[in-house]
């Protein structure tokens, strides 16, 4: 018999995957790996102040994750920079300056290897009513901008002839991915967040035909790679956040055997 723990982990492991996978599909779609990567380091400043001035930590890692979103989008009107050069800026600035003020926390106890590659073993049934409820609600407002999102994402001029407002839906998209880093950093890490937002959803590409498919396969594929990688952490005794991504690779690397189906009317 399983562990309580073993299966709360189990139960918010497979919530966070069904958010993950359809929301990894337009990181995948839109190449925002790395925008991705820079939001998840921004979390560790989100930590870092939520202790500082005693608020919630996923309200201040989802508070700090949506400024950064909004400077990057400030920036890039300046258009003195590249959007890459400026998400390097974003990305390693916030990751210093939240360790500094770590640094600077001596009278707190800080798990700083937790922040970074998470504990789902650790997770709690409050956690999990997070999870589920920030779940649903991202998944209903991914849901209700689903075509303007998806046509942004297509042809962004397209979409702004049609009056969708690409621009609007690109923040929205923004904002519901610092929502899923806030609620999914205790579980995976703020290091570990992008792998399992792109992983499933890049073997999930190479395996559908259309995007709809692609999301409800990117979410199934997400919470495979939850259990095995929890029952491969359980049995082999690893650490189980590392191992969920793991487990993430090896489907993907077992994917390239599969013909890839086409998508968006060309090779996915």
């Amino acid at each position: 018999m399983f562990g309580d723990f073993f299966s709360r982990a189990l139960i918010a492991g497979v919530g966070l995957a069904a958010v993950t996978g359809p929301l990894g599909c337009f990181v995948v779609w839109r190449r925002m790996a790395y925008f991705g990567d820079t939001m998840a380091h921004s979390a560790l400043l989100g930590v870092a102040l939520s202790i500082l001035l005693s608020v919630n930590m996923t309200l201040g890692v989802f508070a700090v994750a949506a400024m950064v979103a909004g400077a990057l989008l400030l920036l890039q009107r300046q258009n003195t920079l590249s959007t890459d050069a400026l998400l390097g800026i974003l990305s390693h600035s916030s990751l210093a300056v939240g360790l500094v003020i770590v640094g600077f926390l001596t009278q707190v106890r800080i798990d700083l290897m937790g922040f970074l590659f998470g504990d789902i073993l650790a997770v709690s049934v409050e956690d999990i009513a997070v999870i589920y409820g920030g779940g649903v609600a991202i998944l209903a407002i991914l849901w209700l901008n689903w075509r303007p999102l998806l046509a942004a994402t297509v042809s962004p001029e397209l979409a702004e002839a049609e009056g969708l407002k690409p621009e609007v839906s690109r923040i929205i998209l923004m904002l519901l991915m610092a929502s899923v880093i806030a609620i999914a950093m205790k579980l995976v890490g703020v290091l570990l967040i992008t792998s399992l937002l792109i992983i499933p959803a890049a073997t999930a590409r190479r395996l559908s035909a259309t995007p709809e498919m692609m999301a409800g396969v990117a979410a199934v594929l997400g919470a495979v790679s939850v259990v095995g990688g929890l029952f491969g952490s359980r049995t082999w005794d690893t650490a189980s956040g590392p191992s969920i991504v793991v487990m993430a690779l090896a489907i993907f690397l077992v994917s390239l055997a599969v013909p890839t189906a086409r998508l968006f009317g060309r090779r996915a």
